[in-house]
């Protein structure tokens, strides 16, 4: 039997090998460590995967292969009777038959079975108990398995005890690769999500948050159903129990900007939105780490600390200080950690209904201004949008930001249709009269390569504004062309960069050309949705 994860006989049959077994043909003669204290997840990682390592400070480094990033163009939905009338196909949610998705989960099953040993880890999604999912991982890396004890609510040992069939389970099985000639496959990486079999199987990558953001995508499939919104931002929460909730695609500073040492984190990147108010998805933290200090961002880099994971960064091999500083890997250094280590972390994390909706876009034209207050029907218009620009290193291909529209600024995780996700948001804004802010952390005084980078502490300084009540009461004047109001002042933050205009570094020419630019980029995008969306938010966007 398995004692501290080890094995002392021939054949296993504990619960977990039995269950395994009966839905997957899995083995009874490896172990499978199932739901392993972090030490015991560290000594496995360190003698069994090579390339993983100790950083000076506690960290466990990894190494996720040749996939330093998300591989969207490779995610496939199966098409099958009880949701393909629900699913927004298309381009993000690609049809695959049941088929194929058979194919690869043999395909994962039988490597997984060529494996000395396997990792289990059982957890939740979702804080709210009404609402949460049962979610199961199995796996052939203890680096998978650490990192989605990380990310997933961890139960308690009762709940362990009592945790039963889950609700939808994971085959990683990312060293082995997809077969290309199977039906549907158009390289060696598959993500696929069934939702009749309540599985998904992952092959030809080993990139761990490929597992983060398909129980997101599940979220958002089964949250919506419930009458409940899901929804890719960030929240915290005030003394006072106001709660903001921060909207924007990887690298807009979400993670960065509700790790607010005053407020209360509950969560930095995936929550739903119910009747009895906001919930965090996950239990810990995927923060980048590209240009990481303790100067800019405390909360996060002393986060990094024994029980965290360190995704392919660079350290020196004898002091094991890790040079945060050097993207040789990749742009897209990564840290999972629990949320808890947080020291502002709100556990539960849970809080009551938003008062503050708070729009994160990464302008590469450098046009659009670092905070403008929105109306109702503009902040529709602009969720509706998603526009941002991709980060370098996010996604696998991208090494230089490129202006994008993600709708709901989370496209690549919608499976229903964007517009039941925003009148969604619409009646509960409505519901709760929540104001709502458009805020640019990319370039100002030019386009990507020409302006700056809005420094992050002028950023800080324009959400302290929205939370102490200063921008509610601010004088505003009209930016033009987009016809959002934006504040002449702001404490902490130099006035001039307040308005574009006056900080462009080219002539006014090139600012009204570029101006129009992104405004018909705007328009051309928001066509795709004009059909479903209201006179009035269709007025709302620009106006050339």
């Amino acid at each position: 039997m398995i004692a501290n994860g080890r094995t002392t006989g021939d054949e296993i049959h504990d619960e977990i090998h039995e269950a395994l077994h009966t839905v997957a043909r899995v083995d009874y003669d490896k172990p499978i460590i199932r739901n392993a204290s972090v030490p015991v997840l560290y000594e496995e990682a360190l003698e069994h995967e090579v390339g993983t390592g100790l950083t000076a400070a506690g960290a466990l480094v990894t190494d996720s292969g040749a996939k330093k990033g998300r591989s969207p163009k490779d995610k496939r939905i199966v098409e099958e009777e009880s949701s393909k009338d629900n699913v927004w196909w298309g381009p993000v949610n690609v049809k695959m038959s049941e088929n194929a998705f058979m194919v690869n989960r043999e395909r994962a099953i039988d490597y997984l079975n060529t494996r000395s040993r396997l990792y289990v880890f059982d957890g939740f999604a979702g804080w709210d108990p009404k609402y949460r999912i049962k979610v199961r991982i199995v796996c052939a890396r203890a680096y998978h398995a650490l990192f989605m004890r990380n990310m997933l609510i961890r139960p308690t040992d009762e709940e362990l005890a009592n945790f039963g069939e889950p609700d939808f389970t994971i085959f990683n099985a990312g060293e082995f690769p997809a077969n290309r000639y199977t039906t549907g496959m158009t390289s060696t990486t598959s993500i696929c999500l069934n939702f009749k079999r309540a599985e998904m199987v992952i092959l030809g990558t080993q990139y761990a948050g490929e597992m983060k953001k398909g129980i997101f995508t599940v979220m958002h499939y089964y949250m919506p159903k419930a009458g409940v919104l899901s929804l890719h931002s960030s929240a915290n929460e005030g003394p006072d129990g106001d709660v903001s909730l921060f909207f924007g695609l990887s690298g807009t500073g979400k993670t960065t900007l509700s790790a607010d040492p005053h407020r209360f984190l509950i969560g930095d990147d995936e929550h739903c939105w119910s009747d009895d108010g906001i919930f965090n998805i996950e239990g810990g933290c995927y923060a980048k780490c590209i240009d990481l200090s303790a100067e800019k961002e405390p909360e996060i880099f002393n986060a990094i600390r024994f029980g965290s994971v360190l995704e392919n960064v660079v350290y020196d091999p004898v002091s094991r200080i890790v040079d945060y500083s050097d993207s040789s890997k990749t742009e897209n250094t990564r840290c999972a950690y629990p949320i808890e280590y947080i020291p502002n972390a709100k556990i539960p994390c849970v809080g009551g209904h938003p008062k503050n909706i708070i729009l994160l876009t990464c302008d590469a034209f450098g046009v659009l201004p670092p905070v403008s207050k929105l109306t109702p029907e503009q902040a529709m218009y602009h969720f509706i949008s998603g526009y941002t620009a991709k980060i370098a290193g996010t996604e696998e291909g991208v090494t230089e930001p490129q202006a994008t529209f993600s709708t709901c600024f989370g496209a690549p995780f919608l499976v229903w249709h964007p517009v039941k996700y925003a009148t969604m948001l619409a009646e509960k804004m409505q519901q709760h009269k929540a104001d709502a802010w458009l805020i640019n952390t990319g370039w100002n005084g030019g386009p990507y390569g020409v302006g700056k980078r809005v420094a992050l502490k002028y950023s800080r300084a324009i959400i302290d504004a929205i939370h102490n009540g200063e921008l509610a009461k601010a004088e505003y004047e009209n930016y033009a062309t987009f016809n959002l109001p934006i504040p002449k002042a702001v404490t902490g933050v130099p006035s001039e960069i307040l308005n574009p205009a006056k900080t462009w570094s080219g002539t006014q020419e090139s600012y009204a050309t570029t101006l129009n630019k992104l405004a018909n980029l705007f328009n051309a995008n928001f066509k795709t949705y004009a059909d479903k969306a209201a006179p009035e938010v269709i007025a709302a966007g620009p106006q050339i």
